[in-house]
């Protein structure tokens, strides 16, 4: 990741030019946020440089973040991971901490718990990954981990979910397995 050791700033030029990219992003996918207007989006971000650094995370590696929403009790602008395909700097990675800790060979280099809290972001939960499968069709050749219920995790598992077939499937596995093609999609409150 594109990351300042313990500083979460950005230059003023890559402050510019994440929020270009975002504009260009969002006019460009205005089914995603209906009613909703860049410059109150843009404001919001610039009031909280911590989120600008996330986007900028997030888009680093591959999320492609964009407005899918806002929150009617906060005010608070939603974003999500909207590339097509789970992001690429994010993937060949197991669930959490704990399911990396258990490997005890052939470990992958993070985990999604790890890599979203290090971002600054959150795991889609299953509820927000169907509610991106109808802005788009995402992640027809790869998936993404999911936040997984506890009860689930502690037995050993963590979901994940892909859409095949028109349909958004969640699926099951050990949280410690990891495959090139998964990783995992964020959310951003702003």
């Amino acid at each position: 990741m594109d990351k300042m050791k313990g500083n979460k700033k950005l230059s003023p030029e890559q402050r510019e030019e994440l929020l270009r990219t975002l504009k260009s992003r969002f006019e460009k996918n205005m089914n995603r946020h209906k009613g909703l207007e860049w410059a109150k989006v843009q404001a919001r971000l610039e009031a909280q440089s911590e989120k600008i650094w996330s986007l900028h995370e997030m888009e680093a590696t591959g999320g492609e973040p964009d407005v899918v929403g806002q929150d009617k009790k906060t005010g608070e602008y939603v974003f999500y991971d909207c590339s097509a395909e789970t992001p690429k700097g994010r993937r060949s990675i197991c669930y959490d901490r704990a399911a990396l800790d258990a490997r005890k060979e052939f470990k992958p280099k993070s985990s999604a718990m790890d890599m979203a809290s290090e971002m600054g972001s959150e795991l889609l939960t299953e509820e927000q990954y169907r509610e991106l499968q109808k802005l788009g069709n995402f992640d027809a050749k790869t998936s993404s981990w999911v936040k997984t219920p506890p009860e689930i995790r502690k037995l050993g598992g963590a979901i994940f979910c892909d859409r095949r077939y028109g349909t958004v499937f969640v699926y099951h596995n050990g949280a410690e397995s990891y495959y090139a093609v998964r990783g995992f999609r964020s959310s951003l409150k702003v």
